[in-house]
């Protein structure tokens, strides 16, 4: 008996816009246009002859037929998406697919990653850095190393640790015609800016300094950058615990004060869970584990 099916290339932005509520949204995470989006759906309900979203003029919403439609067309794409990646495995078990911070990768993934080759020389790492949450189905990413409170939706999240913040800066901002002994100090010298959540102003309002000016000094869009330009002594940047952990071993960097204040975020490694039965992401999990256990103690 021949099936009764919908046209299935419809499906995918049926079930993104679904799940955004969002045709805008949908088109943004399946890289086609807002008109192609609203094609879709629409020749998808003409096909089924049903009306699966309610319109406004700038919102959708799903209809009572629409709601438990989508649900169920979810269900089955992520089916069909663990039957394919059980079907390529064997052709895709030597690459890694990561997804993580620019900050994260280049100051504390990347100097380790040679540990990992060297326990997995058979797996190649790829790493993807982007400010967007992953969609690990479109992507094409298998693991993900997100900074946030841990609550993803149909995924697998494992806590990696916490983070606090503090300022730090080049060895040699504690010596010459200005030396940085205390806080109020921090007015002789230039302020390092990355956009981060806890900024000067709350880190100086906590510390109880005044005299100094919050907004003044460089900016970054790059975590990284901002570390990088205070090791290179171009002035003090508030340093995420995570991020430089490897410049204070190394002398690179230091802590002229001891006053941190603890984020409200945390790291996670992140992935569909499914995934953690190939071998090369559930070696990666297991080394991230790893590597991090020193820094929890």
């Amino acid at each position: 008996m021949a099936r009764k099916l919908p046209p299935l290339n419809a499906l995918p932005s049926f079930e993104a816009a679904a799940r955004h509520l969002s045709f805008t949204r949908a088109a943004e995470e399946l890289n086609v246009t807002h008109g192609a989006i609203s094609r879709a759906i629409k020749n998808l309900e003409d096909q089924l002859g049903v009306l699966l979203f309610e319109r406004a003029t700038r919102s959708v919403r799903l209809t009572a037929i629409g709601e438990p439609y989508a649900r169920a067309i979810r269900d089955v794409l992520d089916q069909l998406a663990v039957a394919t990646a059980s079907a390529t495995a064997r052709h895709s078990n030597t690459t890694l697919n990561v997804s993580t911070s620019d900050g994260f990768a280049g100051r504390w993934l990347v100097p380790r990653l040679y540990r990992f080759h060297r326990a997995h020389s058979d797996i190649d790492v790829r790493v993807s850095t982007t400010g967007k949450l992953t969609n690990f189905r479109g992507d094409g990413i298998d693991i993900a190393i997100r900074y946030g409170s841990g609550n993803y939706a149909g995924l697998t999240s494992e806590f990696l640790a916490g983070e606090e913040v503090f300022p730090v800066c080049s060895p040699k901002l504690l010596a010459g015609d200005h030396p940085l002994r205390k806080p109020e100090d921090l007015r002789y010298h230039p302020l390092i800016h990355d956009g981060y959540p806890i900024d000067w102003a709350t880190w100086l309002a906590s510390a109880g300094v005044a005299g100094v000016d919050p907004k003044s000094g460089l900016t970054f869009d790059s975590a990284s950058f901002a570390i990088e330009s205070a090791v290179q002594g171009e002035g003090v940047v508030l340093g995420r615990s995570m991020l430089v952990a490897a410049d204070l071993a190394a002398g690179r960097l230091v802590r002229p004060f001891e006053h941190a204040l603890k984020s409200v975020s945390s790291f996670y490694v992140v992935y569909p869970t499914d995934a953690i039965r190939q071998r090369k992401v559930k070696a990666f999990r297991d080394w991230l584990l790893s590597e991090i256990e020193p820094l929890r103690t």
